[in-house]
């Protein structure tokens, strides 16, 4: 076993392993600081997120030892599973039935993207942004060198738009906004035009701000009302939208150099600091010095991730690690953007650190697939691609 053990962790990426291995670590003790000051000395959010942590490390170590070709192949099972269960909350919600409640509705926005089982919760969204990644991924692989060809385009397009319209229709912009993200960088990395991309970049800016012009009720009031407080966090009659980014900003400002300190210290308030905004609390506690090591740390992860790319023997790899990678730089993009109060709140968690059991074992799974590409294809800088 030891034997075995040794040799896996020759072949392995170790230190990729070992940066999530950190953020998890910083996450646990940050969520055991924020049940003393914000949840009456409770730790279970700190004990969901270290079980959570445990099972992903294993989950990520099994995932690796399986030949992620295999796992692309295997589109059409993990893709019924995965929508198996996200499409019903479509249609059901808040619907109980015994100890499952399907459709449930976590946050009090009409986002009805969840399950509660007992009293844990489930977003089956996770799951599915990892089977999109994998078959997205291989769909590219099996078009390779065609891509700009128009019925091949459009074949990608559908490909790339239908999983983020049905998370819409969950109620999660959010993920269905990280979802588009994932989509569009893999689609780049696939080798699609730059006037392409260019031209349809300026037609959904141009085409987005007509439609928001002429139709201003497509957005929802609280969404609206998010994008003002951002633009004016000031304004009297916004308060109840811009009370948490204000407060969040406020932590991070106040938090100095080396931060007010974690179980002692006279933290400011941020509410539901363990969610979306743990990053302004872990500001506050731990300072710049702080803020920054999670800040190296996460760039470390996207740096490896394309690292392994870099290092594929066949394109289906680099998708894969592309779309993994993505899937990270978006929720960091996004939830920093969130907590510095330049980009409206939409419910993006960040990767590791936030509070959520099922978040956190899905960002290891995807872990384990960026570990299968390095166990599995490796080659030398500057050889080209098969």
């Amino acid at each position: 076993m030891l034997k075995l053990l040794r040799r896996y962790t020759k072949k392995v990426d170790i230190l990729y392993l070992a940066l999530c291995c950190g953020c998890s670590a910083i996450s646990v003790v940050v969520l055991v600081s924020i049940g003393h000051s914000q949840l009456g000395g409770s730790n279970n959010k700190a004990s969901v997120q270290l079980i959570a942590s445990l099972l992903g490390v294993m989950l990520a170590v099994v995932t690796s030892t399986v030949d992620y070709r295999a796992l692309a192949r295997a589109w059409s099972l993990h893709g019924v599973v995965a929508w198996g269960l996200v499409l019903p909350t479509l249609f059901l919600h808040n619907f109980r039935t015994g100890f499952l409640t399907v459709g449930y509705d976590a946050g009090g926005t009409a986002n009805y993207s969840w399950y509660r089982v007992g009293g844990m919760t489930f977003q089956p969204a996770e799951l599915a942004k990892i089977s999109f990644v994998l078959s997205f991924a291989y769909h590219l692989s099996r078009v390779r060198g065609r891509v700009n060809r128009p019925l091949t385009l459009l074949g990608l397009l559908l490909h790339l738009v239908l999983p983020p319209a049905i998370i819409h229709l969950q109620g999660d912009d959010g993920t269905a906004l990280v979802f588009l993200g994932i989509g569009l960088v893999m689609l780049f990395a696939g080798g699609i035009s730059r006037w392409l991309v260019a031209g349809a970049l300026g037609t959904a800016v141009v085409g987005g701000s007509a439609l928001l012009v002429l139709k201003p009720g497509l957005l929802k009031g609280y969404q609206f009302k998010r994008i003002l407080a951002v633009l004016n966090p000031d304004d009297p009659a916004l308060a109840d939208i811009t009370y948490q980014q204000n407060k969040g900003a406020m932590a991070i400002g106040t938090g100095g150099l080396t931060g007010q300190g974690l179980l002692d210290g006279q933290h400011v308030f941020v509410p539901n600091a363990w969610n979306d905004f743990i990053f302004s609390y872990l500001a506050n506690a731990l300072g710049f010095i702080g803020a920054a090591v999670v800040l190296l740390l996460l760039f470390g992860l996207a740096a490896r991730t394309l690292a392994t790319a870099a290092k594929s023997t066949d394109a289906l790899g680099r998708y894969i690690c592309v779309g993994i990678f993505a899937a990270l730089f978006c929720q960091c993009v996004i939830n920093l953007g969130m907590n510095l109060q330049v980009l409206p709140v939409i419910g993006v968690t960040l990767p590791f650190f936030s509070a959520g059991g099922s978040s956190v074992v899905m960002m290891y799974l995807c872990v384990g697939l960026v570990l299968s590409v390095g166990l599995h294809s490796t080659r030398r800088y500057g050889e080209t691609l098969e």
